[in-house]
């Protein structure tokens, strides 16, 4: 492989910031992102061990940080400033009560680590920012946080739902997924009641109740999930 390699410094400090980012990280996918071989990514994380960060390797997994150690806060640049206010305004027009209020929380707490001058062009670009659709920003769910929780932890979920032809129907499901469409999220879920996997838009989630039950992940991907699924246009 040609390496066009960005300063090392610059990358070790960025492959800092993604050990801390992700639970674990590959080799492959950091010579990936640095456009440098596996070799060099071998040659910096074992520089970063030299220097004391507690890198730990699982073999034939990848690489973490040691649980409960913490570097200082990095710093961003103007254009990941910029970048992270672009999101927020984006999310505020997202449909969803709990993800709008956890977004706006979290980006908070990363504006308050912003330099100074940051700041101020952070309240500017906020106000010079504007997209079009839920302008009225109707909160029609407040389940996202609830089901993006429930993805994580293999939870099942009793659910009322009522379906596109206004059709009730109490399901208990296995949540896979979500992605969004025109506007709306979706949940990807194996639903007990039909016994496959079904598409469910989350604002015709009536009630949301997880249960003290795990299950088994599936043997599911998203790309399998759309070839197999989407294009038979099966529906709850």
């Amino acid at each position: 492989m040609e390496e066009k390699e960005k300063p090392r410094l610059s990358r070790l400090t960025a492959i800092l910031t993604q050990l801390q980012a992700k639970r674990i990280v590959t080799a492959t996918q950091l010579a990936e992102r640095h456009n440098v071989s596996v070799r060099t990514i071998y040659r910096d994380i074992r520089t970063l061990e030299k220097s004391g960060i507690p890198i730990v390797t699982e073999e034939g997994k990848g690489y973490s940080i040691m649980e409960g150690y913490h570097l200082p806060p990095v710093l961003f640049t103007e254009d990941e400033a910029n970048a992270l206010i672009t999101i927020e305004q984006l999310a505020i027009k997202n449909k969803d009560s709990s993800f709008v209020e956890n977004i706006s929380s979290g980006i908070e707490k990363i504006k308050a680590i912003l330099r100074y001058s940051q700041k101020g062009n952070a309240d500017l670009l906020a106000d010079r920012i504007y997209f079009d659709g839920n302008n009225k920003e109707e909160r029609t769910s407040n389940n996202l946080m609830k089901i993006q929780s429930a993805i994580t932890r293999f939870q099942v979920l009793k659910i009322n739902y009522n379906s596109s032809e206004n059709k009730q129907t109490n399901r208990n499901i296995e949540p896979f997924a979500i992605y969004s469409i025109h506007g709306n999220f979706l949940l990807i879920a194996f639903c007990r009641l039909r016994n496959d996997f079904r598409a469910f838009r989350i604002d015709f989630i009536e009630t949301l109740v997880p249960q003290n039950e795990t299950f088994t992940p599936h043997n599911m991907t998203i790309q399998k999930y759309f070839e197999d699924y989407v294009q038979k246009n099966k529906y709850p």
